[in-house]
């Protein structure tokens, strides 16, 4: 009995400090932003000083999970809020697991459809969980009771009319693509996906995103997806690139140029592993 009561105290302690542990290293009360290793595609998780949990494209696989094991404490399975910048593979498909493993409070996409199995293996997911999806477009809002905030920048329902008239995006052309702008006191981040000048041109000339401190590069280092005149306005001090081994070229000469001309620190997952920007609102770092 001794035995018992003397194994069941040390599990207790192991336990208490693991808790301890876990609630120190992320209950600090800053926003984290997780630019996830998952090769050739985007997935995004950000944690916010309340400890709000928010996933932002899924990657082209299962690699997502272990990013959001590695950052959310390990009793934690709500995510609340989880958004699809557009229904392509290398966005949606770690998607999948992450409906499986987590519950979804809120789940968020563009109003386009994509004909793929993996597509519509997502969204009967999300339906045999009754998990509700609301359509974005540019001016709408969410707002954490910690003061972050995520104001969705693009595509406005025009731009996706004139570039999808049809209401859909294949799995190899980019049209519109949710961008979105976070923002926790004096700090901002522009997250693109796999955006294009044009959209990026029409956010800031609707005059819904300025001046930032980190830009996620658009369409993992295409040549289409900035212009000097974009960099100009945003005027970012880090640049973060989503990239694998690919055989389209990511990061592209061209964008590694103009990157380079502006002056910007450029961080990429392929050479640097998983990204992690901690603000407390008013200073940033990135490791």
């Amino acid at each position: 009995m001794k035995r018992v009561v003397g194994i069941g105290f040390i599990l207790f302690i192991l336990l208490s400090g693991i808790f301890v542990y876990q609630y120190s290293r992320f209950g600090d009360s800053k926003l984290h932003v997780v630019i996830c290793d998952v090769g050739q595609g985007d997935a995004i998780f950000l944690r916010t000083p309340g400890g709000s949990d928010i996933v932002v494209d899924g990657g082209p696989n299962d690699s997502v999970l272990s990013c959001l094991a590695g950052r959310m404490p390990f009793w934690d399975r709500d995510l609340e809020l989880v958004i699809l910048t557009h229904p392509h593979a290398d966005h949606l498909d770690g998607l999948i697991s992450v409906s499986k493993r987590y519950k979804i409070l809120s789940f968020a996409t563009e109003n386009l459809k994509n004909n793929t199995v993996r597509f519509k293996a997502l969204i009967d997911e999300l339906k045999n969980q009754n998990i509700k999806m609301q359509y974005l477009y540019s001016g709408d809002r969410f707002v954490f009771k910690d003061g972050v905030s995520l104001d969705i920048v693009g595509p406005s329902k025009e731009f996706i009319r004139k570039t999808s008239p049809q209401g859909k995006i294949s799995d190899r052309n980019e049209f519109a693509n949710i961008e979105s702008l976070i923002k926790y006191k004096d700090f901002s981040v522009l997250l693109t996906g796999d955006s294009q000048a044009g959209q990026l041109n029409d956010a800031i000339l609707s005059g819904r995103v300025g001046d930032i401190d980190v830009l996620q590069v658009p369409h993992h280092g295409s040549k289409t997806g900035l212009t000097l005149k974009i960099l100009d306005t945003l005027n970012p001090k880090l640049a973060i690139i989503s990239v694998g081994k690919n055989k389209y070229g990511h990061p592209t000469r061209e964008m590694l140029e103009i990157l380079k001309l502006k002056d910007i620190k450029v961080l990429r997952t392929d050479l640097d592993g998983e990204i992690e920007i901690i603000s407390d609102g008013s200073d940033w770092i990135a490791k």
